[in-house]
């Protein structure tokens, strides 16, 4: 009889493996994130710390148009269109991306003694108004014009302006004769005026109504110069000193009051400006900007060559041109 064999029993074994043990390394990543994370952010103090302001502005400018540089040039987008980086030849400036040693932060005030030449200009300015609306208000003759008296502080110095009124204009229709009435008004506060150094620009000014020309012959701006001449003459005549009348101007209607009724007769007016001594700089300078010769005997050579080179013009006599009848002059406003 053979051995019968028993089936043997199967035995899995599972092992379960625990790797590391406790947490493990993962805190040792976390830990050299966080330092990576510090060592950046004091990187980052330090730079902010040794930039100059001007450097941040750039950095600003960069990310709000990067192709700054690349249009208009320089090492930087907070660079100096001078060529001394810095604001020019002051290398005491710190104005753009400074010299190096350069103290950051420093400003260069402006000097003490302008300063309070410019205070001063300004409190005389302030006291000329003053004095000018005591004299009105005092003055019976002033104070019945003091609805077309209108005074105040500009950017260019302290202005008079005298408008118009249909009832009580200060020039007859489309002339630069002045009525005895508006005569008065700048022959009383000429002296006032005449009070301060400052100089004095005269402006004239018309509504919007034209000659029937065109503009081709006689016109507003003809019109309005001569009517703010007419004022100078009378101010001179009135004991205002000629030397300070700085300039003469005649806007015509470019410039009007009311610029929604290009008719109104406030438009129509005479701005006088007793110029701040900014203003009187600024206007000085700009026209020594406009000369375009170097001397005052280049310039008359030029005249006199012009002159020599010229035709000669033909001679009308004085009979001729009075039965030639001027056309269009006639006006319809102003």
């Amino acid at each position: 009889m053979a051995d019968t064999q028993k089936p043997q029993p199967i035995v899995i074994k599972r092992i379960k493996k625990v790797s590391g043990g406790g947490h493990g390394a993962a805190w040792k990543i976390a830990y050299a994130d966080f330092v990576t994370a510090m060592m950046a952010f004091f990187l980052l103090m330090w730079l902010l710390g040794s930039t100059t302001k001007a450097q941040l502005q750039g950095i600003a400018e960069y990310f709000k148009n990067p192709q700054k540089v690349s249009m208009e040039g320089g090492s930087g987008a907070g660079s100096s269109n001078s060529v001394i980086q810095g604001g020019g030849t002051d290398l005491t400036r710190t104005t753009g991306q400074v010299r190096n040693g350069a103290t950051p932060g420093r400003i260069v005030k402006p000097d003490a003694t302008a300063r309070k030449a410019e205070e001063a200009d300004k409190q005389n300015l302030e006291a000329l108004k003053k004095a000018l609306e005591a004299q009105i208000q005092s003055d019976p003759q002033l104070n019945a014009f003091r609805s077309q008296l209108l005074i105040d502080i500009t950017r260019e110095g302290l202005r008079i302006q005298v408008v118009d009124s249909d009832k009580r204009p200060m020039f007859g229709l489309g002339g630069a004769h002045l009525e005895s009435y508006a005569r008065t008004i700048f022959q009383d506060i000429a002296p006032t005026l005449n009070q301060l150094p400052n100089a004095i620009s005269i402006t004239g000014h018309t509504d919007a109504l034209s000659y029937q020309n065109q503009g081709r012959g006689y016109s507003n701006y003809n019109l309005s110069a001569d009517r703010a001449n007419a004022v100078r003459q009378v101010l001179v005549q009135s004991g205002l000193a000629e030397p300070k009348v700085l300039r003469v101007v005649g806007m015509g209607s470019a410039s009007p009051y009311d610029p929604q009724n290009p008719n109104s007769p406030l438009n129509r007016r005479v701005s006088i400006v007793v110029l701040s001594r900014q203003a009187e700089a600024r206007i000085l300078a700009d026209q020594a900007a406009e000369q375009s010769v170097n001397s005052a005997g280049e310039a008359i050579s030029r005249v006199e060559g012009a002159v020599a080179s010229a035709p000669a013009s033909p001679i009308v006599a004085p009979a001729q041109l009075a039965s030639k009848p001027l056309a269009g002059l006639a006006p319809t406003g102003h």
